[in-house]
């Protein structure tokens, strides 16, 4: 199990968490199944002279005093391009941290993974005044760039679509893997809308749908009433409201994953409460690379 969320917002510096977080998550797995560029590990085999560099396990070699090359069975990386929800919505706070900041955690820990494994990443973040765009690149110092952006995320407005979202997310004929991380609020399916056009592209999507624990729960003690984020708009909670709430809330639920399974889209609720071992399990897993 890894770190909870209560943890994580003690570490301040967002590279260290990042780490901390995937090589304890790393050290859960055998290396054998986890394969490598592209997510992709296959197996080790000693070192040759000649083989690059890069594909050392320093790890494996700490622990036996030899050299370790990782042995893929895939030789062309991808572009990974992590999609961040940044309207107000995303300020909802469980008690935990607010859904923003596990979005960040979220987004920084696969953007280690995908770097070390050779992968080049990219940040698209929609907020209300349009989209902040950083291009997909493989190198390190372009992964601290990510995390600088990632840190200056500040939540506000609605969920906008970009106009020309063909232009940054049609690619360049390499395969693209884009990890949207939302709360899918939004009062006019503009959500939805990207993502039937993200589909229509033919690239792997994957959406992680976070959720407070306490809209799971329908646990506001203490209040009478909830205010909207994003529109203002104030509801009164009555006392036969939570029977009602959790019975819609399931329902809307299993209807967003079937319309997202039906356009071949990823679909994972996750709670801001819950470790991330899950959320990078559900990545991996949907590589389809047999990880369990």
């Amino acid at each position: 199990m890894l770190l909870d969320p209560k943890v994580l917002m003690t570490i301040k510096n967002l590279p260290l968490l990042a780490k901390t977080v995937i090589d304890g998550f790393m050290n859960g797995f055998n290396k054998s199944t986890v394969k490598g560029p592209g997510l992709e590990f296959s197996q080790y085999r000693s070192y040759q002279p000649g083989d690059d560099l890069r594909w050392l396990d320093w790890r494996m070699y700490a622990r036996s005093d030899r050299y370790y090359i990782r042995e893929s069975e895939v030789e062309t990386s991808i572009s990974v391009k992590f999609l961040i929800d940044a309207s107000a919505s995303m300020n909802h706070f469980d008690g935990t941290l607010k859904k923003i900041d596990y979005a960040r955690f979220m987004a920084a820990s696969l953007a280690y993974l995908a770097n070390l494994q050779g992968d080049a990443v990219g940040l698209y973040v929609f907020k209300d005044s349009g989209l902040f765009s950083l291009a997909s690149k493989p190198d390190p110092q372009h992964l601290q760039r990510l995390y600088y952006q990632l840190e200056k995320i500040e939540p506000a407005g609605t969920f906008t679509q970009p106009i020309h979202y063909k232009e940054l997310f049609a690619g360049s004929g390499r395969k693209e893997l884009l990890v949207l991380i939302t709360d899918l609020y939004q009062p006019d399916g503009e959500i939805n809308r990207l993502l039937d056009s993200l589909a229509a592209l033919k690239h792997e999507i994957i959406v992680f749908h976070l959720m407070g624990q306490n809209e799971l729960d329908f646990d506001y003690k203490g209040y009478s009433a909830l205010e909207d984020l994003e529109t203002g708009e104030v509801i009164e909670v009555g006392p036969q409201a939570k029977k009602q709430y959790q019975e819609a809330l399931q329902a809307h639920l299993e209807k967003t994953k079937m319309q997202l399974l039906g356009k071949n889209i990823f679909y994972s609720v996750i709670s801001t409460s819950q470790p991330l071992d899950k959320a990078l399990r559900d990545f991996l897993v949907q590589r389809n690379k047999g990880i369990v």
